[in-house]
């Protein structure tokens, strides 16, 4: 048997694709953004490139499509140095929330060691992210682009001390003590089990899931009060109205590719939409039958995401205002 022939992975001088970082590195990371979200399991929509914050001008400004916080990602095709570092402290002064993204070809020790203190010390309202870029290539293939995590946010360590805290001054309940248990578990089993990203599990009754566009989400539900779960898309966009629409001339296919039927919540007195499915008559607080919960989660979690997710990124508004978020600056 004859064995297959490989080739050998060479690493590319990032200078020789991107002479500058301000008229080519930039802008090509603009048009490629999608390459670094899926690096940090994130979904971005990019607002601006050179965009004024403060005194300084940022590189590229995102919104994150979960709950439209403000991303700002600052470049450097060098070593890290002591300038970049004060640039983000100020655009993290500035601003009530950001998650702030330090791109670098090689972070020195001791500022991958300030991202990791910063994460330490601030509350969720900020995350710091340390990539590096590199280019590789395989014989005469095209280069390839790749991004390496050198510091992020601990989300585990700060959910279980938030919640420890909670417990000591006696502010978290026995529900909410439940609830935050069985999200964690729910996000363990889908890390092994599942394309689906999970975020950061919190003591409440839902959990909620990125489906690639600002205004939309999936949720998890666990409703003790109820005696229910579910699974729902919330629809919390300035054409919500519109695009529920849309969705709902869709519903015989959209439930037979489910395999429910769906209970749809327009609420035309509020800002928001529905679209639900719930699992009755159950008792959320019942350990004993948790993993037959959870894994009634993952199926429709990821029946929800494979049914909408396209359908949603097709939505297309028919006022004369578009379909763009809030462009106004950062404050």
């Amino acid at each position: 048997m004859s064995l297959p022939s490989l080739g050998s992975l060479k690493k590319v001088d990032v200078r020789h694709i991107w002479q500058t970082e301000a008229q080519h590195f930039t802008p090509w990371l603009a048009q490629n953004l999608d390459i670094l979200a899926e690096t940090l399991d994130m979904e971005l929509e990019i607002e601006a490139q050179e965009k004024n914050v403060g005194p300084f001008r940022a590189d590229i400004l995102c919104r994150d499509t979960l709950d439209k916080s403000w991303v700002l990602i600052e470049n450097q095709l060098e070593r890290t140095d002591h300038l970049h570092l004060g640039q983000l402290l100020t655009y993290a002064s500035g601003l009530k929330a950001v998650t702030i993204i330090w791109v670098s070809t090689h972070f020195t020790e001791e500022h991958r060691s300030a991202l990791d203190w910063l994460n330490n010390i601030t509350d969720d309202q900020f995350k710091f992210f340390g990539l590096e870029v590199e280019l590789w290539q395989i014989g005469d293939s095209p280069v390839a682009p790749k991004f390496n995590i050198v510091s992020k946010p601990n989300d585990w360590s700060r959910s279980v001390g938030q919640a420890a805290r909670q417990i000591e001054t006696g502010t978290l309940t026995d529900i909410k003590a439940a609830q935050l248990e069985f999200w964690t578990q729910l996000a363990e089993k889908l890390k092994e089990n599942s394309h689906i990203r999970p975020q950061k599990p919190m003591p409440q009754h839902w959990a909620v899931f990125r489906i690639g566009r600002s205004g939309f989400h999936i949720s998890g539900l666990h409703n003790t009060r109820d005696k229910c779960i579910g699974v729902e898309l919330y629809i919390d966009h300035q054409n919500a109205k519109d695009f529920y629409n849309q969705l709902y001339e869709q519903k015989n296919d959209i439930e037979a590719e489910i395999g429910h039927e769906l209970i749809w919540k327009e609420l035309p007195n509020k800002s928001a939409s529905r679209i639900i499915l719930y699992l009755r008559n159950v008792d959320p607080m019942d350990r004993s039958r948790w993993d037959e919960y959870q894994d009634w989660l993952i199926k429709y979690i990821e029946a929800f995401d494979r049914t909408f997710r396209n359908r949603i990124r097709n939505l297309e508004a028919s006022d004369m205002g578009g379909d763009d978020d809030d462009l106004s600056e950062p404050s």
